[in-house]
């Protein structure tokens, strides 16, 4: 089991009622120190964004944009651009969504930056939990977009007498699309973190900014990976038939 970080020593000291309590509703028995790292550290990652957002909620200015709000414009026209290149229709109404995925996936690769406190999503549950949500989401946006028949003859191809082999192969490739985004996001951040800890033990003065920098550019660049994953899935589950 992984060593206790400071703020889940704080949770399994104070709020092991409440983390037993959580357990019991999902049928898991009681254990003396029921929260983990990957679970406080989720917890203080939905903090720090909904934190976030109020204070930019409070600060919103036409006239006068703050440096905050100029930069989560820039955030929100990036991920609009991208949703309008990779899903062509009505990409507008899964904006939230690819927004939200990744925002959440930004924050909690980047909060391992910070001394004392872990990325999540090197935990392969929390990859896996952003994972299943996508291919739910995606799923539910095609049956939505162009109904349950057309969505299911998907599946079939274009050719009714390829449908036996064609709806195994295709049931196959969805199912591993999950496991693909949770093993991707999961094996690059903690292969970053596991490196990044290994140098900084080694090195002194001003070289561990460089591999912090390293693991900066890695959460970014995986955060944009799982978007833009998550883009195609629904482009392609919402694609009507010409």
């Amino acid at each position: 089991m992984p060593e206790e970080i400071w703020i889940t020593k704080l949770f399994n000291d104070h709020l092991a009622g409440l983390g037993n309590a959580a357990l019991n509703l999902v049928g898991w028995p009681s254990v003396a120190r029921p929260w983990t790292n990957y679970v406080t550290m989720e917890l203080l990652v939905v903090a720090i964004i909904m934190i976030v957002f109020a204070v930019l909620k409070s600060s919103l200015s036409a006239d006068r944009p703050g440096k905050m709000q100029q930069v989560f414009e820039l955030i929100y026209e990036f991920v609009d651009s991208q949703g309008k290149e990779q899903v062509e229709h009505h990409a507008d109404r899964y904006l939230t969504f690819f927004g939200t995925i990744f925002i959440f996936v930004l924050f909690s690769n980047l909060i391992g930056v910070i001394p004392s406190l872990e990325s999540p999503t090197m935990y392969p549950a929390v990859p896996l939990g952003c994972a299943a949500a996508v291919f739910l989401y995606y799923n539910y946006a095609g049956i939505r977009e162009i109904g349950i028949g057309p969505y299911l003859k998907h599946f079939a191809g274009p050719l009714w007498w390829l449908a036996p082999m064609m709806i195994p192969i295709e049931i196959i490739s969805h199912f591993a699309r999950p496991m693909s985004l949770t093993i991707r996001l999961f094996a690059n951040m903690y292969a970053g973190e596991q490196i990044t800890m290994v140098f900084l033990g080694l090195t002194f003065f001003g070289f561990p900014a460089i591999f912090m920098g390293l693991h900066v550019f890695v959460s970014l660049i995986q955060a944009y990976v799982f978007m833009v994953l998550t883009m195609l899935y629904v482009g392609a589950a919402t694609a009507s038939e010409h």
